[in-house]
């Protein structure tokens, strides 16, 4: 898979490098993922208004009450999901604008990506066919369900804060693999669960903020 793109002053190869540089300083250690993130256009996935702040640290809103994670918080969580393995199968919980979902497809061998809110989805799958993302499976669902026929997933990553992960999600995760995804209400933080023979063993990390996870769908 391979992504195509070009720019321009604060969207340039020299501004990705700058965030790069960033996240080392912010504790991230995973090289091939901060590779990744060095050639994905990020700019191209907020609000044209935005491009000038999408290497900044901070997230950006991207319509329909979502918004896009800031550069550490999808570099941590993805270091976290990867664990310095290679990664086959990945779910991801809550599509967005699709910019983890490309940082993903790069690292994984096939990505399941699920997004409740149709419209967002439509803008979407147009933005990662124009990058050329060929390995992404995307589906208009109710991400609490999961993807279960192309379970089990040796990764699954949830975008949204949720108190538990549902038990639906877990069935769906091989041994050996791993959840990521933020815990909490008012105060979130990032949680690693892992599945072992003996059963689900979980790690409360970083602080962080995100919007809620919420069932359904949404077709207009």
């Amino acid at each position: 898979m391979s992504i195509r793109h070009s720019g321009i002053g604060m969207t340039s190869q020299r501004t990705r490098m700058r965030m790069v540089e960033r996240l080392r300083e912010q504790g991230i250690t995973d090289e091939r993922v901060l590779t990744v993130m060095n050639t994905i256009p990020r700019h191209l996935f907020v609000e044209e208004a935005l491009a000038s702040r999408a290497y900044d640290d901070v997230a950006l809103p991207i319509n329909f009450g979502q918004t896009i994670s800031n550069p550490w918080t999808v570099a941590r969580m993805t270091e976290l999901l990867r664990a310095n393995s290679n990664l086959g199968k990945v779910l991801e919980i809550g599509t967005g604008c699709g910019y983890q979902t490309a940082v993903l497809a790069q690292l994984a061998q096939e990505v399941y990506s699920i997004e409740r809110i149709g419209p967002l989805l439509t803008r979407t799958r147009i933005r990662l066919r124009e990058l050329r993302v060929s390995n992404a499976y995307l589906r208009h669902a109710d991400g609490l369900l999961g993807f279960p026929e192309a379970a089990p997933f040796d990764g699954i990553m949830m975008t949204a804060v949720t108190t538990q992960v549902p038990e639906s999600l877990l069935e769906q995760l091989m041994i050996g693999g791993r959840i990521v995804y933020p815990k909490g209400s008012r105060k979130q933080n990032l949680c690693v669960i892992e599945h072992t023979s003996q059963g689900f063993i979980e790690t409360i990390l970083d602080e962080v903020k995100f919007v809620p996870i919420l069932s359904g769908v949404i077709s207009k």
